[in-house]
């Protein structure tokens, strides 16, 4: 095990809740109501877009693209309110440095990453960043990780994913890789019997990545990414 590949939304930030919520609201002015039961099985399940939801309906398809935008435009919002790290990445993200390379591999939108993430102090551990825009297939479809082991230069099989989602468990396992899942919130109720492990919190990673490193060999190269220059 060479690398860790996090997710963002719900892994490393606490966002899940606000694109639920700035979903529903818009998808409101449609006349649609999305309970979160609905934003789980189509969003955290099977990673297709809540607006299916209007297309099923047969509402306009301009509309719907137009609504889907400024639902874009009300999440950038809520996150401009800020968004705080979910309990214990800041010092589980420490000490893993030089334990292994890491990596974000996320769907969101690169605009909505670097309002997020340019206030947390974080980005300096991660020596790759994808996100919506680097990749024509989304999770459940295993391209996301996939990619980002070649960015990596690695064989999938030394990647462990961390995720918190049932779309992204089964993305990095039709990858080929291991996945930690740490569900909450709104994923708290999925299956997730595929996971390597499922943990309760970030902390818990640290000695199984210890642990499949230690089984590599103390041989195996470690690079520890540069931190960036200043802003």
């Amino acid at each position: 095990m060479k690398a860790i590949l996090w997710d963002n939304d719900g892994v490393l930030v606490d966002t899940e809740e606000l694109y639920y919520r700035a979903t529903r609201e818009l998808l409101a002015e449609l006349d649609i109501e999305l309970s979160e039961a609905d934003y789980v099985e189509v969003s955290l399940r099977r990673g297709a877009s809540c607006f299916d939801l209007a297309n099923e309906r047969g509402l306009d398809a301009a509309l719907i693209e137009a609504t889907r935008l400024r639902r874009n435009t009300r999440y950038e919002a809520l996150l401009r309110g800020g968004v705080a790290l979910i309990d214990g990445v800041a010092e589980t993200l420490h000490a893993l440095r030089g334990v292994a390379r890491m990596a974000i591999v996320t769907s969101t939108r690169p605009e909505h990453f670097a309002l997020v993430h340019d206030r947390l102090g974080i980005r300096e551990h991660f020596e790759l960043v994808l996100t919506g825009a680097d990749y024509t297939k989304f999770k459940p479809d295993p391209q996301p990780y996939l990619l980002a082991a070649e960015r990596l230069g690695l064989p999938p099989a030394d990647c462990l994913v961390v995720e918190d989602t049932e779309r992204g468990l089964v993305s990095a396992t039709r990858a080929g890789m291991r996945c930690v899942v740490i569900p909450r919130g709104l994923s708290a109720g999925g299956s997730y019997a595929a996971a390597y492990r499922v943990l309760e919190r970030a902390s818990e990673i640290v000695p199984i990545v210890r642990e499949l490193v230690d089984r590599a060999g103390s041989d195996v190269p470690l690079t520890v990414p540069p931190r960036p220059p200043p802003a």
